[in-house]
């Protein structure tokens, strides 16, 4: 039994229920590289106005470079796009449904929005923007709802880097400047109901910044752009960064990143117990590989009814 797996069954034993898990990775030694995508003037309606009332900065749209994406492991190879979307799928429905359909608790009874969610790991390397990536791609998918994709990984913007997105204003500027619109920074993109809020500009107080008051006013701003939206969080990992905790207890839900092999035990229930019980938290359990006597796959949600989904990458 491996390491990851002692710590799941451990967790397990705690009263949590058991979810899916993630094919084999493809490549497992890819490493984000810049999807040379670019934001250039917008051409037409990108939302249904009627049914959304997001807008970022209509005179910029983020073009989504698929095929930069998969070379660079952030999206699987084309023979695995069907069965991780199949995943996402599965994994996304009981985040909306806590979001949108009354599983929450009432507002009296929580510290945060159920439509905020923030994807973290342990440690590095463990899937993290990879998760982040594709289930904010998968979300926007639904005719109802759009999602807001937020890098908060200010010492390492993946999201921010491989989007193209690297050298516009963002999270960090409307942490620094309060007086900055929230939506005026936030970038459309050439995927229906895809909305990107970049890194923005670099900070030696960005640790701080992250996890100061201002940093609520600004998810609880996003959120309040429209109601049916999700504000999906690219956060630093937990184990390596002073301001983890703050973060969580700013998010409705948390998707913590366990890389199948490779988590220690110890990180996986270190990381739980800094996160808390405020949020609504679930693993996904990351290049797991196939076991044929457990229906394919292994693994392990935390959280009532939450299930978890896997993917290839790595970053």
């Amino acid at each position: 039994m491996s390491i990851v797996e002692r710590a799941l069954k451990r967790l397990q034993q705690s009263g949590q229920q058991p979810a899916q898990a993630a094919p084999p990775p493809a490549d497992p030694s890819g490493r984000a590289i810049p999807a040379k995508a670019k934001v250039a003037p917008s051409h037409g309606v990108l939302r249904d106005s009627s049914t959304r009332r997001l807008a970022g900065d209509a005179a910029k749209t983020v073009h989504i470079d698929f095929d930069a994406l998969r070379r660079s492991g952030l999206l699987p190879p084309e023979h695995q796009q069907r069965e991780l979307a199949h995943q996402y799928r599965t994994l996304k429905r009981p985040i909306l449904k806590f979001a949108f359909d009354g599983d929450a608790p009432p507002a009296e009874a929580r510290t945060a929005s159920p439509r905020t969610l923030m994807v973290t790991s342990a440690l590095p390397g463990e899937g993290k923007t990879f998760t982040a990536l594709n289930l904010a791609l998968s979300l926007a998918l639904e005719k109802d709802h759009s999602v807001i994709l937020m890098d908060g990984d200010a010492p390492k913007p993946h999201v921010s880097h491989v989007l193209g997105v690297s050298s516009e204003p963002g999270l960090l500027d409307l942490l620094t400047e309060p007086a900055r619109d929230v939506e005026s920074l936030l970038l459309p993109t050439d995927v229906r109901g895809l909305y990107v809020l970049p890194v923005g500009r670099r900070s030696e107080s960005a640790t701080e910044l992250l996890a100061s008051a201002r940093m609520r006013q600004v998810v609880s701003a996003l959120e309040g752009l429209d109601e049916n939206c999700i504000v999906l969080l690219d956060s630093p990992p937990i184990l390596l960064t002073s301001e983890a905790q703050v973060l969580a207890s700013l998010f409705g839900q948390v998707v913590m990143v366990v890389r199948a092999g490779v988590t220690p035990q110890q990180a996986v229930t270190d990381a739980l117990g800094i996160i808390g019980e405020g949020p609504r938290v679930g693993l996904v359990l990351n290049q797991a590989l196939h076991d044929n006597s457990v229906g394919g796959y292994y693994g392990y949600g935390y959280g009532d009814d939450f299930t978890g989904a896997g993917q290839t990458g790595q970053q």
